[in-house]
């Protein structure tokens, strides 16, 4: 009567073992910055002498509409000077405007760069033709 005996549970896991490693690897990648971040709405301008740059400390979006974003948030010029002037004169900034952005609202951020004492600025182009 061998079919009568009471079999014990096993419990299986390699199964866990792989969705732990998933959510290890989704964890890190996360914890990196390697999910690319959003970009600004408006395509950048073409420049056909752009030069590529180390990656900066600080990257300020400027949309079409002049509402200035750094990481995800929107600060006025006072609030800008205000951060980076937080950050210490050796930060690197690269502003990415949108094409069609302002040339004023432009040379105001970078007044604000100025004012904060940042010396090493750059503008965010994409190749020409693309």
């Amino acid at each position: 009567m061998r079919y009568l005996q009471r079999r014990k549970a096993r419990i299986e896991i390699v199964p866990m073992i792989d969705i732990m490693f998933f959510l290890l690897v989704f964890f890190i990648m996360v914890t990196l910055d390697m999910i690319p971040a959003n970009g600004i709405g408006g395509r950048l301008p073409a420049s056909a002498s752009a030069e590529r740059l180390e990656s900066p400390q600080v990257m300020i979006s400027l949309d079409a509409a002049g509402l200035i974003r750094v990481d995800q948030q929107d600060l006025s010029l006072a609030q800008l000077s205000e951060r980076l002037l937080a950050q210490g004169h050796e930060t690197r900034v690269v502003i990415a405007g949108a094409e069609s952005a302002a040339l004023g609202d432009l040379v105001a951020v970078m007044d604000a760069c100025r004012h904060a004492g940042i010396t090493r600025i750059g503008i965010a182009t994409r190749e020409s033709g693309t």
